[in-house]
């Protein structure tokens, strides 16, 4: 293994000094240099994206708290015999997904030797594509970023620079981290729109023109011969709050408001897509006003119009603040005027009115609200739960918490490399045919 990480470090080297090279042919980047670093030496296990066989994943499962364990207590914890675990410990610990942990307590004789879950092992590439600002990051197989590298972008300027762009630093960050290609076993990738999970084709997605029906997985594979999932950017952002900050709450809706509104949903433990992925579009719901509701917007206006960054930033400019941005909103709610604030927790209380009817019908105990937008203070919040805990019933509400996202600008890429994760190591999720060609 050091010979070939020695090999491997000499040809990053040559493709690190390429990616200097000032060029007018976009051929020569590092893209194409990536494409044949990464290609060439794939092997077919790290095509595979399922690591493990179910019987082994099984056992995997317990030991990917991190805590270390003998033998004995997992044969203890699992009801299986000592042989069986011997033979799954066998495969696990071939494939580098478990290593020896030093031994335990000796209660007389030889101390048992324990093993834990190896989280190293294995690299996996995450992108989370906002409308305005992208990250790409490297994590491990614990969904913790390792690398990351952001930049503002404009997602409507189509999916062939957006993706380069994304392509090229992963690649930067793959090649400095010094790992082997074969390490890699898949790329997650949020977008700011509808996705039809099977296939990871974007459909109609309102503010991404050009991207509708745009083959992500294939495009990426290209440079990246591994399984390539995409989704939501906010299904992804809840995987990643909740994995962060929450992971005792297995009802929980993270709600984002940006350039767009919408939310990702987890049941059970699990995230909620829906029959075809399109699960938590909130941004086209109707608010429905109240006789109580101050007059503004159109009647029958839907959330977007009324609670997105540039809703209510057209909002205050037609009140003499101009604004055009979320961060321009942002920016003004710092200054503590009382007519911005007042928009803002108007928008709160928009908000309210359709997520009161979520809350009805998912009871979560945790709802998180996420995006460019929350950053703009408590306004948005109390104006949320002023609705939410009045149309609400109260069962529904006796333990409800709603509390701002505190998962930071990674939280999406974390959700990105969960998904990937899962879709590796969890048995009972299978991965969609469609991903693997």
């Amino acid at each position: 293994m050091g010979r070939a990480r020695d090999g491997a470090r000499s040809i990053q080297s040559t493709l690190l000094s390429d990616v200097k090279q000032k060029s007018t042919n976009r051929c020569i980047t590092l893209k194409r240099a990536a494409t044949l670093w990464f290609n060439t030496r794939m092997t077919d296990s790290a095509r595979d994206s399922v690591l493990v066989a179910a019987d082994a994943a099984e056992l995997l499962a317990i030991l990917r708290d991190g805590l270390p364990r003998t033998r004995a207590q997992l044969a203890e914890l699992t009801g299986l015999a000592r042989s069986t675990i011997a033979a799954r410990i066998d495969v696990l610990t071939a494939s580098g997904l478990v290593v020896p942990a030093g031994d335990d307590v000796s209660s007389g004789g030889r101390p048992p030797a324990r093993i834990r879950f190896n989280p190293d092992s294995r690299v996996i590439v995450a992108i989370d594509l906002g409308a305005t600002h992208g990250v790409v990051a490297l994590a491990d197989l614990a969904g913790t970023i390792t690398a990351s590298t952001s930049r503002r972008l404009d997602i409507s300027e189509g999916p062939l620079p957006i993706l380069d762009w994304a392509m090229e630093a992963a690649s930067t960050l793959y090649i400095a981290s010094g790992r082997l290609p074969e390490e890699l076993i898949g790329v997650g990738v949020g977008v700011p729109g509808p996705v039809e999970h099977s296939t990871g084709l974007p459909v109609n997605p309102p503010i991404m023109p050009g991207w509708d029906r745009f083959d992500i997985p294939a495009y990426i594979r290209r440079v990246f011969d591994v399984p390539v999932l995409v989704d939501n950017d906010v299904n992804l952002l809840a995987l990643g709050e909740q994995a962060l900050m929450w992971p005792d709450e297995t009802d929980l809706l993270f709600v984002k408001v940006a350039t767009g509104v919408g939310a990702g949903i987890i049941a059970g433990g699990r995230l909620q897509r829906g029959a075809l992925g399109s699960a938590g579009d909130l941004g086209h719901v109707r608010v429905p006003f109240g006789t109580d509701t101050p007059s503004h917007g159109e009647q029958d206006a839907d959330l977007e119009s009324l609670v997105s960054g540039p809703a209510i930033a057209r909002a205050l400019t037609e009140a003499g603040f101009p604004a055009e941005t979320s961060d321009d909103v942002v920016e003004l709610a710092r200054g503590g005027n009382p007519v911005v604030q007042a928009a803002i927790r108007q928008a709160g209380r928009d908000l309210g009115a359709v997520v009161a009817t979520c809350v009805n019908l998912l009871n979560p105990s945790m709802i998180v609200v996420g995006g460019s937008l929350s950053r703009v203070g408590e306004q948005l919040l109390a104006g949320m739960r002023e609705v939410v805990y009045q149309r609400s019933t109260p069962l529904a509400t006796q333990h409800l918490t709603i509390t701002q996202s505190r998962s930071g600008e990674t939280g999406g890429a974390m959700g990105a490399a969960i998904m990937v994760i899962q879709r590796a190591l969890d048995p009972e999720i299978g991965v969609p045919r469609t991903l693997l060609r």
